[in-house]
């Protein structure tokens, strides 16, 4: 590249070769095209269309981000933040020798689009496509560092076929418990096939016992269909009229209303695909201990997959019984009263027709019969949704049955209840109450007037309530069986055993993870890759048949029904494309007639296997060749000589995702792993969470938002700060950045008010990655400076020339630049870019204080400088005289004789209060002291998002911080 570039007309003001905006912008877009020209961030693989012909480098890094929706809105300065993060994170492996793997694709399903298509009839995938162009542009802009050869969307139909593909693979798969994986693992998907060998040769028996050699086809399909891992079947879901769609419970807010519109919400049996996720439970919570992720993500899956360990228990009906799930078998004979769930099944044939004598009017809900309060109850039941139901501050109610239990370890007939926070869904769906020992059963009889026995004594002072804690057993015998005076562990040993033997119950494992609802009622989704036959039986369609591609609408709207037509069917846009929906094929059996699925997956689809079609983007024999999976993502033996799971290196995205997306993705990866399509047992070995950034937003009188960047502060005579917009008084708040609060901000703004370097080193600048940080556009300055800083000691502004010195830099230069490449390598490899960012900028206000500056100096700080800016590196590496990219040129490494230096403890004050203690030169000057005490983790912890007022610097001993 040439250093002659026309550069933009100078101003009066401003000298002409200063770095600015504009010649940021004539740099930036100059060295992209240059890489997207040279194929800069191209990664090699081991074999393929990608591979280079020469053996890969053993030192691999593969970087992953969370994948991106293509929103209309486009990016405000708040997305682009995880995605700055890992390129700086792999360009400095890149630097480092690994051969780094970073690409970027799009998560292109989804209702977004699909409800500009109802609103507009512009059909969603030019909605998404558009999309898709404004991000990658945006993005672009950036400098991203990503490979675009390995770039896709969802809905390409190369990629529709392997999401496709995968279903059938998870469709045609059972769980055995029995099997054993090469990592050791219990329990594995293995092909139905052999499930069906094994029921045909009678090494396994039928679940009813029946002879599988004389079922019919549709019989043998109704029984596979009990063990498959994809599976049609009538399940309580989420209907909601006023969408005509059916939703996943993240849809639905807490008030039991779409997410979308706000409509509400209604529980309904319907038909629909399932995922068994369930199967996994044990795998998805013992494998988190093998993955390098935050514990409050651990927590938050194992939370969500609640597996939990007690007693079976059967309590006696008058007629048959019903069994009970208690993680605290030991409290039965403080079980005073049950609780089922509404939809609990065993109410159909229990109800009597007339009211016990004696029943309290409390209990009945003010119905005449125990069936007409069942069934009123059961209708305002299931207009809540499980949030709501299991809400700890709600009041609790419900309604009695008509029918006693006998408790079995006494004999006491307890009243059975129905109440909406037991679920069917949890447990057996019914519940032994035992009030002295749990908080909502507790609740449940006070409303209800019923008995509290306490079985485990309280501590001293407890103030009265359920006491579910350790202690010493009381109240707690019968014949055969006294458990008083034992400690807790030990009297549930012993009343389980007592269960058994008795033929009353069982020790049992229960699990709060359901399982996966996969249907949805929408057009922009992927097409079931499946028919029904006259019977109905589903049929797998051959995979020279993929991808089964959406057919052309002309509404893509399902029907929707009155808000509260809670008894309405789903009516899906794809059953109006009827010459879609009959189709005649040949499965084997001659030309008939079959079926297709109306609905659609669900946008989680696409997502859960995107990480390995970045490996291998263009096999179409494939989802990934498994030499290229193995390299990028196959297990690794760690330095205690333990094997990983395999997986992506490093994984950075929202907490937000810290459940459904993370859950589901591990599940489709551990199915492909049992069957031998992949080497790694999980999808990501290593996440980060970054934080969030966010925004003052301003209300007016009416508490209407008004535009932020019209907002002036003022400070009044008391020092108090208020805000105005257009003259008027506005309240301030802190949060969410966004369209709606007004206050969100572009990164073309910044592109082209400060260019693309800045706005990358002020947001790797603002603190610690994983905290969320407040945005103030009039702090990208510091930034700006910073770099114009650097270029002023490499380049003169007037003349163009490169100033600097081929003399030997003086000592005490020399021992900074080997102490701030050790200090940015630390800081580096523990992705603290912004306390990196401090010790450069050190550094360079060190050399904006010499005449000339040294080349052996400044040299090394261009190079460290080139993850965060990259442009502005790269332009400066040329013009010092070099012909590479600077981007696979290797990082600086100090050295060590000169890392050796008298160093004085730095006391860093936040409020008054110490908080760090930073080892420092004794000749450090104000200025360097005070960036290094801000860029302090510890410092922006305190701060919590707080500004600062000002900075007491007492070098080189003591900085006190003042929060704003």
């Amino acid at each position: 590249m040439s250093q002659t570039q026309a550069q933009p007309a100078p101003s009066a003001e401003v000298p002409p070769h200063r770095y600015t905006a504009a010649l940021a912008d004539a740099i930036e877009n100059r060295w992209q095209d240059y890489w997207d020209r040279e194929g800069t961030f191209q990664a090699a693989n081991p074999t393929g269309n990608l591979a280079t012909g020469e053996p890969v480098p053993a030192q691999k890094f593969y970087v992953l981000d969370m994948f991106p929706y293509p929103s209309g809105k486009g990016l405000h300065v708040g997305h682009p933040l995880g995605y700055i993060a890992t390129d700086v994170l792999a360009r400095y492996r890149r630097m480092n020798g690994d051969n780094v793997l970073h690409a970027l694709a799009y998560d292109a399903f989804g209702l977004p689009a699909e409800q500009f298509a109802v609103q507009t009839g512009q059909h969603p995938r030019i909605t998404t496509e558009e999309n898709i162009a404004t991000m990658r542009r945006q993005l672009r802009r950036l400098g991203l560092g990503h490979d675009p050869r390995r770039t896709f969307a969802t809905t390409d139909p190369g990629y529709v076929r392997w999401t496709q593909w995968i279903f059938l693979q998870i469709f045609n798969s059972w769980f055995d418990a029995e099997a054993t994986n090469p990592d050791g693992t219990e329990g594995a998907a293995r092909p139905i096939e052999e499930l069906r060998a094994q029921f045909a040769d009678g090494t396994r028996a039928t679940p009813e016992g029946g002879d599988w050699n004389r079922m019919s086809p549709a019989e043998q399909e109704q029984v596979l269909a009990g063990f498959r891992l994809a599976y049609v079947d009538d399940v309580p879901v989420n209907w909601c009229p006023g969408l005509g769609t059916v939703l996943a419970n993240e849809e639905v807010t807490a008030e039991g209303r779409s997410e979308r519109g706000n409509f509400p919400v209604f529980t309904r049996n319907l038909r629909q695909w399932m995922m068994r996720i369930s199967a996994y439970s044990d795998r998805l919570i013992d494998d988190l201990d093998r993955l390098d992720w935050p514990e409050k993500i651990k927590a938050m899956q194992r939370n969500w997959i609640g597996r939990s360990t007690g007693a079976n228990v059967r309590f006696a009906l008058p007629s048959g019984h019903v069994e009970v799930f208690t993680t605290r078998p030991d409290t039965l004979f403080g079980a005073t009263f049950m609780v089922l769930a509404p939809e609990h099944p065993a109410l159909t044939d229990l109800i009597p027709a007339q009211w016990p004598e004696g029943t309290r009017n409390s209990w009945t809900g003010q119905a005449p019969t125990p069936a007409a309060a069942v069934e009123q109850y059961r209708a305002a039941a299931a207009a809540k949704t499980d949030a709501e139901r299991q809400d700890e501050g709600r009041v609790k109610t419900g309604v009695f049955t008509g029918v006693y239990a006998t408790n079995p370890v006494n004999g006491a007939q307890i009243p059975v209840f129905i109440a909406d926070y037991v679920l069917m869904g949890y447990g057996t769906g019914a519940i032994m109450a035992v009030p002295g020992g749990d908080q909502r059963d507790y609740e449940f009889a006070q409303a209800y007037d019923l008995p509290v026995i306490p079985t485990v004594t309280a501590p001293e002072g407890f103030e009265g309530g359920a006491w579910s804690g350790e202690g010493t057993v009381i109240n707690s015998a019968a014949e055969g069986i006294d458990l008083n005076g034992m400690d807790v562990p030990t009297a549930k040993e012993t009343i389980i055993t007592w269960l058994q033997n008795q033929g009353m119950g069982a020790a049992a494992t229960t699990y709060r993870l359901r399982d996966w609802l996969f249907s949805r009622q929408r057009y922009w989704g992927e097409p079931f890759p499946v028919v029904y036959d006259a019977d109905g039986r589903v049929i797998d369609l051959p995979e020279s048949a993929l991808p089964v591609e959406l057919p052309e609408v002309a509404d893509f709207s399902p029907r929707t029904y009155a808000d509260d037509d809670a008894d309405s069917e789903p009516e899906a846009p794809l059953s109006r494309a009827t010459d879609w929906v009959e189709v005649e094929l040949d499965l084997g059996d001659g030309p008939r007639t079959y079926r297709r699925d109306t609905n659609t997956m669900p946008n989680w689809a696409g997502s859960c296997w995107y990480e390995l079609r970045y490996l291998d983007p263009d096999n179409t024999e494939a989802f990934a060749d498994p030499a290229n999976e193995a390299y990028w993502m196959g297990p690794r033996t760690g330095a205690d000589g333990s094997r990983t799971t395999g997986g992506a290196d490093l994984y950075v995205g929202g907490v937000e995702h810290a459940v459904l997306h993370l859950l589901y993705a591990r599940f489709w990866h551990k199915v492909l792993y049992d069957l031998g399509h992949v080497s790694s047992a999980e999808p990501f070995h290593k996440l980060f969470n970054q934080g969030y950034i966010q925004a003052y937003a301003y209300t007016d009188a009416r508490g209407v938002y008004v535009p932020a960047e019209d907002v002036t502060e003022h400070v009044d005579a008391q020092g108090e700060t208020y805000w105005t917009y257009q003259g008027e008084t506005v309240r301030r708040e802190y949060g969410k950045m966004g369209k709606s609060l007004k206050n969100m901000v572009s990164p073309d703004e910044m592109y082209a008010e400060y260019g693309a370097d800045t706005f990358r080193v002020y947001e790797m600048s603002m603190g610690p990655l994983d905290l969320s940080r407040p945005w103030e556009t009039r702090a990208v300055v510091g930034a700006q400076r910073f770099l114009q800083r650097l270029w002023r000691n490499i380049v003169d502004e007037h003349t163009g020339e490169v100033t600097v010195s081929d003399a030997e830099p003086d000592e005490a230069t020399r021992r900074l630049v080997a102490r701030t490449i050790a200090d940015v390598r630390t800081e580096m490899d523990a992705m603290r870019p912004n306390t990196a960012i401090a010790r450069m900028i050190v550094l360079n206000n060190h050399l904006t204080g010499l005449d000339p500056v040294a080349r052996a100096a400044v040299e090394p700080l261009v190079l460290m400088v080139a993850p965060v800016a990259p442009h502005l590196a790269e332009e400066l590496w040329q013009r010092l005289g070099h012909a590479e990219s600077v981007a696979h040129h290797s990082f600086p490494v100090a050295d060590e004789a000169l890392l050796v230096e008298e160093q004085v403890t730095c006391v860093v004050q936040v409020a008054g209060k110490v908080r760090d203690r930073l080892q420092v030169s004794p000749e450090i000057s104000e200025e360097d002291l005070k960036a290094a005490a801000l860029a302090s983790e510890a410092v922006q912890q305190h701060l919590d998002g707080r500004g600062v007022r000002k900075v007491i610097v007492r070098a080189p001993k003591l900085v006190n911080v003042v929060p704003g």
